[in-house]
């Protein structure tokens, strides 16, 4: 557990947690150390000279007054820890994400993520400040009093150290017997937060369908599931819990009938007998708490690998020598991919020449938007090359692919600030006239103009304040202010209207002279200008040519067009 979690906050940020473990440690012993006093205490209370106990009762609170001094420091230095360890590991989980490919963000993990950088932080920051201490008390403490029993009479500390295997053998088979429980109870807790939210979503369409009075049923499911899970998880545990408490007591039992008849045979006196179990006693209860604490420290110690797999993914190789671009021309060389054990491409070969527009078409699921990630280097190719100005992507820097490529992608997202702040992140030192061009190309100030804050107006998280169209637009034009030589466009007049679309597209097409641009649409009508139409089906390039070309085939496209494009608006 402690090296996991020394992994996971690597090396920069884990003297702190070692600084607090050994404070732990010596308290611990500290406070075994000062039950020991107890011994001389209790026999010149119950010998022939009673007034002999001060001394000892001095050292004795002398000695705990030491290890309260200890404890005050173990305790700050735990909080210190933790709040090390949260800032620690939001950093480092922080600087691992943004060195991750593009594609490795799907959804699903988008939603991981969320829950690793809130929850499972705040989980791996309470083991420090919280669940250390009393972990390594319930276990170094007993242990050093054990050793004073062993110096003190030797029978009754081996009898005390021989239920330490009992009490060790009796937390690891409940640690196997819980952790498949434990593991389907978070699953199931995941699952059940992740329907709720769908649920809260889902409103407006369940009311339009006449269901505000219905149950949810996907939503009761999973509630049903999570509670039969937390019921599963805490019966599995029940064995263990009895199973530590039977081993201590029986132990305690044993120990007590062991001194019992020492005193008798004469071989140890009553009193001695006496002062040893009251250090014996005092083992009890931190070894029954140990069933709570490793239940604690089981959780805990999943939420660490979770964040431990995520910080084991690796990052897509950075060159050793980065290589700059002749061009903007691009070029996809025999490539493959796979997601999932499935072909997503399979051979393709395109090129884009510097300056000329390609449209990629073709059915849902074709693979469309994956061959623009792969220009974008979200992900590299399992064969084939893809280049960029007749480079390999791969040869080139992340900073500077990135600066020579922008990309509009379907699905918007807006962070929480000011629209002006939303579009110059596509590059923030442009100047006032050069913003107002982007969002007039992209007729975003249309927007600008009919909001009460005009560009002061903040969005909300995602974007939420605006419409799907709105945030197209604040998109597009983040895109066009970026002015890259390479435009990348993943259905990126999707949320507007006809009449809207037009118009965006006619400022996109006024701004894109003399860039390479790569299109996927659906609305066919959109890329008829295109130099050149790709139509892509199951993974490969299946008809090629412009679009008079292609519909004078009457193949794949041309049906297509026959089927899906709509007309042009007037």
């Amino acid at each position: 557990m402690i090296r996991l979690m020394l992994r996971v906050l690597g090396d920069e940020h884990a003297r702190p947690l070692r600084r607090t473990l050994t404070l732990m440690t010596a308290t611990a012993v500290a406070e075994g150390l000062s039950y020991a006093l107890l011994a001389p205490v209790l026999a010149a209370l119950l010998g022939s000279d009673p007034g002999g106990a001060w001394p000892w009762l001095g050292a004795f609170a002398a000695a705990v007054a030491g290890w309260a001094v200890l404890r005050y420091r173990a305790d700050v230095s735990g909080f210190r820890a933790g709040a090390t360890l949260s800032r620690g590991l939001h950093h480092r989980l922080g600087d691992h994400l943004a060195g991750l490919p593009l594609g490795w963000f799907t959804p699903r993990r988008v939603g991981d993520v969320t829950v690793l950088a809130s929850r499972s932080v705040l989980q791996a920051m309470a083991v420090p400040a919280h669940r250390l201490q009393p972990l390594i008390g319930a276990t170094v403490t007993p242990l050093t009093i054990v050793a004073v029993l062993l110096l003190h009479d030797w029978r009754l500390g081996l009898a005390a150290l021989a239920a330490a295997p009992l009490v060790v053998a009796t937390l690891i088979w409940t640690g196997r017997a819980t952790a498949a429980q434990d593991a389907e109870r978070a699953r199931r807790g995941d699952e059940a937060a992740g329907r709720v939210i769908e649920y809260v979503r889902a409103q407006p369409v369940l009311r339009l369908g006449g269901r505000t009075a219905d149950r949810f049923r996907l939503l009761d499911e999973a509630l049903d599931g999570q509670r039969r899970a937390v019921r599963r998880s805490a019966l599995s545990a029940l064995p263990g819990v009895l199973g530590l408490s039977f081993t201590v007591q029986a132990a305690f039992t044993a120990f007590l009938a062991l001194g019992t008849w020492l005193a008798l045979g004469g071989r140890i006196a009553p009193a001695e007998v006496l002062t040893l179990l009251v250090l014996a006693a005092r083992c009890v209860d931190p070894l029954l708490s140990l069933s709570d604490l490793s239940g604690q420290m089981r959780a805990s110690r999943g939420e660490l690998e979770r964040l431990d797999a995520v910080l084991s993914e690796q990052p897509l190789p950075e060159p050793a020598a980065p290589a700059r671009p002749g061009h903007s021309g691009l070029e996809l060389d025999s490539v493959a991919f796979h997601r999932g054990g499935r072909a997503v491409l399979d051979g393709i070969s395109l090129t884009v020449p510097e300056g000329r527009r390609v449209a990629v078409v073709g059915p849902s699921g074709a693979g469309k938007t994956t061959l623009l990630q792969l220009l974008a280097r979200f992900h590299d190719a399992d064969a084939g090359a893809v280049r960029l100005g007749g480079t390999d992507v791969r040869d080139i820097g992340t900073e500077e692919l990135m600066a020579r490529v922008s990309i509009v992608f379907q699905n918007v997202y807006l962070f929480d600030g000011t629209i002006e702040e939303n579009v110059r992140l596509g590059r923030p030192g442009a100047t006032a006239d050069e913003l107002l061009a982007a969002a007039a190309a992209a007729r975003l100030d249309e927007v600008v103009a009919r909001l009460p804050d005009g560009w002061s107006t903040r969005v909300g998280e995602g974007g939420a304040v605006l419409s799907g169209g709105e945030r197209q637009r604040v998109s597009i034009a983040r895109a066009l202010l970026k002015d890259a030589p390479v435009l990348l466009l993943d259905e990126a007049t999707s949320g507007l209207d006809p009449q809207n679309e037009r118009a965006v597209q006619d400022g996109i097409d006024r701004l894109l002279a003399g860039r390479t641009v790569v299109v996927v649409a659906h609305r066919l009508h959109t890329v008829r200008q295109a130099d050149s139409i790709a139509f892509l089906d199951g993974g490969r390039i299946v008809e090629q040519g412009t679009h008079a070309e292609l519909l004078r085939k009457n193949g794949r496209y041309a049906q297509f067009w026959q089927v899906s494009a709509a007309p042009v608006p007037e």
